[in-house]
C-alpha cells in the first residue's frame, strides 16, 4: 500500500453521539472518558476502512469468508444433554425453568 495516507486517519464524521448510540445498542455503560476515547478509537477504524475502500480490487474474487473450503460440516449425531438444572445453574438470571434475559426489542412504541 503506498504512504500518501497518514498513519492515523481522522475519524470524520463519527460523533459522541454515534459512540453513545452503538454503546447503548450493544447495552454497554461508558462514561466520559471512555466515550472520548472510543470516538477516536471507532473514528480510526472508520478511518481505516476508508482507505481500504479506496485499494484497487480490479480482478480480484469477492471471497464470502477468509478460507476457500466450503460445507465443513460433521454428522449430526446425538451426544449427551444437560439438564434442566445443570443448564440453569450457571445462569445470573432464571425462573427454575427458563433463562431470564433482559428485554432485546424495543416493544414501548406498540
Amino acid at each position: 500500500m503506498s504512504e500518501t495516507h497518514s498513519a492515523e486517519p481522522s475519524h470524520g464524521q463519527l460523533t459522541r453521539e454515534d459512540v453513545l448510540k452503538v454503546a447503548r445498542l450493544a447495552r454497554l455503560g461508558l462514561d466520559e472518558s471512555e466515550v472520548e476515547e472510543f470516538t477516536g478509537q471507532l473514528g480510526q477504524v472508520l478511518g481505516y476502512v476508508g482507505i481500504l475502500e479506496e485499494a484497487d480490487t480490479e480482478g480480484v474474487e469477492p471471497l464470502a469468508g477468509a478460507s476457500e473450503r466450503t460445507d465443513v460440516l460433521r454428522e449430526d449425531e446425538p451426544g449427551e444433554s444437560l439438564t434442566r438444572d445443570q443448564a440453569l445453574s450457571g445462569a445470573p438470571r432464571h425462573d427454575d425453568r427458563f433463562f431470564l434475559v433482559p428485554p432485546v426489542l424495543d416493544t414501548s412504541a406498540e
